[in-house]
C-alpha cells in the first residue's frame, strides 16, 4: 500500500479528473466478491460443506456453520485448485467448485492404497483402490534454522521420497521438539503425520507434515500402519 500511495503523490493532479465510474468498474474487476466466510452460518454454508464432503476435503460436521473445520476444508480445496489462500468462499472458488480439478497424482506406481503429500501446495491426499478418500490441508518444514533443546541445530525441511508408515503413537506424544497428536510416523520416530493446534496457510514445522485437529482425530483408522506408502514430493 505504501508504494502505491506514493505513486500516486508522483501522478500529476490532471490525473485526478479519471471519471469516478472508471474508477468504480477498475475496482469491481480487481476486488473479489466474498460469497461466504468464516463465522457465517446458514443454508448456504451447509452447502457448501455438503460440496466439500462429496470431493473429499473434510469440513466437519455438515451442520450450516462456517468453522474452522470448514475453513481448512476451504484452504485445502483453494490449493489444488491454485486458488489465493483465503478465509472466506470467493465468487472464483464457487465456480471452481461447480467444475474442480483433482489433485495431481504424485506417484500412482507407490500402490492404489497411498498417502501422497504435495510440499509445493501444502496438500496431502489419501488414496483408497486409486480412488481419493480424503484431502487434506497440512502445515510442512518452514525451512527456518533452528536449534532443539536437546542438541544439534539444523534446517527445519520435511524430507521428500517414498516412505513407509512405521508406527501410530495415540493422544499428545511429547518429543524434544514439542509435541505432537496422534501421530503416524513415517521415518524413525523423528518425522511423522500428526495433529497440531497450529496448521496455518504457511508451512511452519520443523519438518514433520502437521494436519488439522479434527483430521488428526481419525486418520490413523483410515491407513494402514505399518505399511502404508507415504509418497512426499517437493
Amino acid at each position: 500500500m505504501r508504494r502505491l500511495w506514493m505513486s500516486l503523490l508522483l501522478v500529476p493532479v490532471l490525473a485526478l479528473a479519471v471519471p469516478s465510474a472508471a474508477l468504480a468498474a477498475s475496482s469491481a474487476r480487481t476486488t473479489p466478491t466474498r460469497t461466504l466466510e468464516l463465522g457465517m452460518s446458514g443454508s448456504a454454508v451447509k452447502k457448501l460443506q455438503s460440496r466439500l464432503a462429496v470431493l473429499k476435503y473434510y469440513p466437519g460436521a455438515i451442520d450450516g456453520r462456517f468453522g474452522t473445520d470448514t475453513l481448512e476444508a476451504v484452504w485445502a480445496f483453494q490449493e489444488v485448485q491454485g486458488l489465493p489462500g483465503e478465509d472466506y468462499v470467493s465468487s472464483a472458488m464457487q465456480r471452481a467448485l461447480a467444475n474442480p480439478r483433482a489433485p495431481k497424482a504424485l506417484d500412482r506406481r507407490a500402490g492404489a492404497n497411498r498417502i501422497e503429500v504435495n510440499l509445493a501446495i501444502e496438500v496431502l491426499v489419501l488414496y483408497r483402490d486409486s480412488q481419493i478418500q480424503l484431502i487434506s490441508h497440512v502445515s510442512s518444514g518452514g525451512g527456518y534454522y533452528f536449534c532443539s533443546p536437546g542438541g544439534g541445530c539444523g534446517y527445519a525441511i520435511t524430507p521428500t521420497g517414498n516412505f513407509k508408515t512405521i508406527v501410530y503413537m495415540p493422544g499428545w506424544v511429547q518429543v524434544p521438539l514439542g509435541e505432537m497428536y496422534n501421530p503416524v510416523f513415517f521415518i524413525g520416530t523423528s518425522y511423522a503425520i500428526h495433529g497440531d493446534t497450529y496448521v496455518p496457510l504457511a508451512p511452519v514445522s520443523h519438518g514433520c507434515i502437521r494436519i488439522p485437529m479434527d483430521i488428526a482425530a481419525f486418520f490413523h483408522t483410515l491407513v494402514h500402519i505399518p505399511g502404508e506408502p507415504v509418497i512426499v514430493r517437493g
